[in-house]
């Protein structure tokens, strides 16, 4: 059996292994997203190079940038009686209409 050693530090030694090639993309750099977009007006009037401005102004006017909303969830099994009546009604008046053909 034939061991190799490779010394890693001053009289620290390890046996040499092969390791598997990290895994690495083709491409240069990483994905990165950009701050900066084309000129765009906000609801104020001025035109903002920096996403991060744009959004600012946004939601300090009170508006909602569509895709980034936080919505808020409905109770589940939450149905009140009146609702839950009319809409036997109408059913019922559908199947009534129905069979009357």
């Amino acid at each position: 059996m034939n061991v190799e050693l490779v010394e890693v530090a001053p009289g620290k030694w390890r046996v040499k292994r092969d390791r598997p090639k990290a895994a690495r993309s083709d491409l240069p750099l990483p994905y990165v997203i950009s701050d900066i977009m084309d000129p765009v007006e906000q609801v104020d009037g001025r035109f903002y190079t920096s996403k991060r401005e744009y959004r600012a102004v946004g939601r300090a006017h009170g508006l909602i940038e569509i895709g980034t909303e936080k919505l808020t969830p409905k109770p589940k099994g939450v149905i009140d009686k009146a609702s839950k009546q009319a809409r036997r009604a109408s059913i019922k008046k559908a199947i009534e209409q129905y069979k009357s053909r």
